[in-house]
């Protein structure tokens, strides 16, 4: 039987390779965030910065909460944008090495997106470091066509298809004491 491009990207991640994928805001690219030498190969394909986090997308808040620490306040506004493009900034759990989001502030982005294909590739791989598909400075592709075309063979394999929404999400910063917009995208943030 031949292998399907959700097998070869499963095991693409397992190898620390990055894979390709569409998302609901852009197309992304993605590594298995508990393996370090896969997210330096994002940061060096994308020419990013090492201090610029990495945001995590998972498939459930269950996952979410294996990457970041979830309370009350998070838990009613992941269930009000959730599956969505809101990204919210919380603190790491204890278990996820320092390589995974902010080292100097102990936190991590985290989402859930609101697309078919990454919800099926992050419900098999578990969470996934995923950013935007391109070259720092450069415009996010929007589908496979457009990341193969900014990354070329840097990225083991591409699944087929196109972002829901084109636009990037909005960025909230939950881990001082107030609320903080970092980036807006298409979700309007209301202070709960």
């Amino acid at each position: 039987m031949p292998n399907t491009p959700l097998a070869d990207a499963l095991a693409a991640l397992r190898r620390g390779d990055i894979i390709g994928l569409p998302t609901d805001t852009v197309y992304g690219i993605a590594a298995d965030p508990m393996q370090r030498s896969a997210v330096e190969r994002l940061f060096i394909a994308k020419d990013r910065p090492q201090i610029k986090p990495i945001p995590i997308l998972a498939a459930s808040i269950e996952d979410v909460g294996r990457i970041a620490v979830i309370d009350d306040d998070v838990s009613a506004i992941a269930a009000r944008h959730w599956p969505g493009d809101l990204t919210l900034i919380l603190f790491r759990a204890p278990t996820v090495p320092d390589w995974v989001g902010d080292p100097r502030r102990n936190t991590v982005g985290v989402r859930i997106p609101d697309h078919p294909v990454a919800l099926e590739i992050l419900a098999a791989a578990g969470p996934l470091a995923v950013t935007s598909a391109n070259r720092t400075s450069e415009e996010p592709a929007i589908d496979s066509a457009g990341a193969i075309e900014s990354l070329g063979d840097s990225i083991a394999v591409y699944l087929p298809g196109a972002a829901g929404g084109g636009k990037a999400s909005t960025i909230v910063d939950l881990s001082g004491d107030e609320p903080r917009i970092l980036r807006q995208g298409s979700v309007e943030w209301v202070t709960p």
